[in-house]
């Protein structure tokens, strides 16, 4: 069973994107898949199983709308996040945190008071 920490990481810059899917896929428990366009961040979030969705500079405000609104219809629970840039170290904390609200969302769901 994969345990991996699936992230779609949607950039408008293809050696940014390189970058970004590099240094996130040295961590052991994330696993990153990158997508240019519109079309191709759709389609392989309709294909796959994604925890987070990571959006990286260049992606238009309303591009970024579109893939909030598509992808809640498909998963409720996603979280979008945004990465200016910065630095790995940014980069992951910014996953981390992100990866924090979710385990935190899912414990509240799972915990009926």
């Amino acid at each position: 069973m994969d345990l991996s920490v699936n992230i779609l990481v949607i950039g408008r810059h293809p050696q940014i994107l390189e970058t970004v899917l590099r240094l996130i896929n040295t961590q052991q428990a994330w696993k990153a898949t990158g997508a240019l366009t519109d079309n191709e961040a759709v389609e392989k979030f309709e294909r796959d199983n994604f925890d987070l969705v990571l959006i990286g500079g260049g992606v238009e405000e309303e591009s970024e709308k579109s893939f909030k609104n598509e992808f809640e219809k498909i998963n409720p629970q996603i979280k979008v996040i945004r990465h200016y840039g910065g630095g790995s170290g940014l980069l992951f904390n910014e996953i981390q945190e992100a990866l924090t609200r979710i385990s935190v969302d899912q414990w509240k769901g799972a915990v009926k008071i």
